[in-house]
């Protein structure tokens, strides 16, 4: 791909002034007029137009951009964790000595008017010779494009990492979220249904004894297990077509609302015919459909109660595995840790067995608590990676003399023999583009060693184990 054409001015500006303006480029403030000239003199002068396009990505870098004035826009047509580099005047930029840049990384363009300074790496060996303070000004920008680079990567990798942990959060709240948003609305129905059912149960006029033994009645029908949870769904449906006829027979409207909850809680046709013996069969139609109501609007409440004690589970394991609220240093339960991080990971679960083998009474690590999780959800992502979300996943913590040893084991294909040197080596990924950054092992590498501990991998077809050991005595890591 050809590179744009670069535009000089229409009139070339004078040296002196080109020299006047390299002063205002911060890596090369207080260079000498002298060596500010030898640059005006030797680079070529452009200039460009809002939306001009000053080079394409892949094309040959092979210049110095001193940016004068304006500001260029660098973006990434295929992507990636650093889409948008913008360069403003006074920053030096492109190509520089020393540098391993073979093409650029973007396509640049110009946002404002911009007036640059373009320095061609042929001159790079004269330059350096003709400006001895050249070569440190230079390293200094490299050090700090490498440094900002890599802090762009790294913070693309949590954010990356976190999308994930929203994404199966979200999905595991969505389902109690759910449960408890149908509950509620049924349990609204049934209320209004019994309001205007009422009525006709004061209209009964029951007597004393007939209240009691209604009241035996079902306490005696409550008490049995729901069926639903130990019968087949043939037998179900029989019994509950059984009831139906029944309630037909006995003239009770709309037998098809009341007979599949008698039918679940396991009342039989001799149960029923026991409550008509009661009341008679108008009262028992009433009575039964009531009844029904009261055991959709109670199946609801408990559902309500299980949904919202499992959203309560969630945020509670939110909460510990970031440690919210909490000091950075303290005493860390790293079984506890490993399980906060299990539940972030809980929808990518339902296929996997999870073997847990923790030590009782395992003593407590003080440690960067939130850190340390970050080391566990790197180690346990990768297993579920390589496991496909389905296979076996062991973890194990235990004392061994006087460090705590943490496994992470898995049941994938391995890591191959010649990648097993490499894989804690920043930006190494084995995962296919745009899958990751390579950074996650890397981050757990040095949070493992910020804690004077040590992280290593044994891994063969089928057998997969991440090892890290932390010293229970941290008085020196911080």
């Amino acid at each position: 791909m050809a590179s744009p054409v670069l535009t000089p001015p229409e009139t070339p500006t004078p040296v002196e002034e080109i020299a006047g303006a390299i002063d205002n480029v911060t890596p090369l403030h207080g260079l000498p007029f002298e060596d500010r000239l030898w640059l005006a003199q030797h680079g070529a002068e452009i200039v460009a137009h809002p939306g001009e396009i000053l080079f394409e990505e892949g094309t040959l870098a092979d210049r110095m951009i001193l940016i004068l004035k304006g500001e260029i826009h660098v973006r990434r047509h295929s992507g990636g964790p650093m889409e948008l580099f913008i360069g403003r005047a006074g920053q030096m930029t492109g190509l520089l000595p020393f540098s391993r840049m073979k093409t650029s990384g973007g396509q640049g363009f110009a946002i404002s008017p911009v007036w640059a300074l373009l320095i061609h790496k042929s001159l790079f060996p004269e330059m350096l010779q003709a400006i001895p303070s050249m070569a440190q000004r230079v390293v200094s920008t490299l050090l700090d494009r490498v440094r900002e680079v890599t802090r762009i990567e790294q913070q693309a990798e949590k954010l990356a990492a976190l999308g994930k942990l929203a994404g199966n959060l979200a999905h595991e709240l969505n389902n109690p979220a759910s449960a408890a948003q149908r509950a509620a609305s049924s349990l609204v129905i049934e209320l209004r249904a019994n309001r205007q059912n009422r009525f006709k149960l004061v209209n009964l006029c029951l007597t004393e004894q007939q209240i009691q033994a209604v009241e035996a009645w079902e306490l005696r029908v409550l008490g049995r297990p729901i069926l639903s949870d130990g019968q087949s769904a043939t037998a179900l449906i029989a019994h509950e077509e059984a009831i139906r006829t029944w309630l037909r027979v006995l003239g009770c409207n709309e037998p098809w609302e009341v007979a599949p909850q008698l039918a679940e809680q396991g009342i039989a046709l001799a149960d029923l015919d026991d409550l008509r013996t009661i009341l008679g069969p108008n009262a028992a139609c009433v009575s039964l459909q009531f009844f029904a109501r009261y055991l959709r609007s109670t199946r609801s409440v408990e559902t309500l109660a299980h949904s919202t004690a499992r959203i309560f589970d969630l945020i509670s394991a939110v909460k510990a595995y970031s440690y919210m609220d909490r000091a950075p240093i303290l005493e860390v339960d790293v079984p506890a840790g490993l399980e906060a991080t299990v539940q972030m990971f809980q929808s990518r679960m339902n296929n996997v067995q999870i073997i847990r083998n923790y030590e009782p009474n395992l003593p407590t690590l003080s440690a960067y608590g939130s850190e340390l999780n970050q080391v566990w959800t790197a180690l346990i992502e990768n297993a579920l990676d390589a496991l496909g979300n389905q296979g076996q996943l062991r973890l194990t913590c235990r004392l061994e003399a006087d460090m705590l040893l943490v496994e992470i084991w898995d049941t994938g294909p391995g890591i191959p023999p010649d990648l097993q040197d490499r894989i804690f080596e920043p930006f190494f990924t084995t995962k296919a583009p745009g899958q990751g950054l390579g950074l996650g092992l890397d981050n757990a590498m040095r949070i493992v060693r910020k804690h004077r501990g040590h992280i290593g991998v044994r891994s063969e077809p089928g057998s997969t184990c991440f090892r890290v050991r932390l010293p229970l005595e941290q008085l020196q890591a911080y």
